[in-house]
């Protein structure tokens, strides 16, 4: 499995995670939906271990024309890099889609 990229979040990506949960399981009161969710994010960025390219280019917004690409997870946006001599992906943040960032 030579074509796997290792998968890794920098710490805003593990603070966003993190907040995501926070904010659901006790401003919302829904732990278990919080951790569905939280779940479901870490599933689809941990898939880009196989196909990184796959997320769209980010066009506009913050990190824009940067060769940052994006993954939409339901209403959450995960930005990304891909550093292809060391086979990395960098998750730089996830972020509710729709806030302006």
């Amino acid at each position: 499995m030579g074509n796997k990229y290792a998968v890794k979040l920098l710490p805003r990506a593990y603070r966003d995670l993190d907040g995501i949960y926070y904010y659901i399981a006790e401003t919302l009161t829904e732990p278990v939906i919080a951790s569905k969710l939280v779940d479901s994010l870490e599933e689809a960025i941990f898939s880009l271990e196989s196909m990184p390219q796959r997320g769209a280019l980010r066009k506009t917004g913050a990190y824009a024309n940067r060769g940052y690409r994006q993954l939409f997870v339901g209403n959450f946006t995960v930005l990304y890099r891909i550093e292809e001599a060391k086979k990395h992906v960098l998750i730089v943040t996830v972020r509710y889609s729709k806030s302006q960032f």
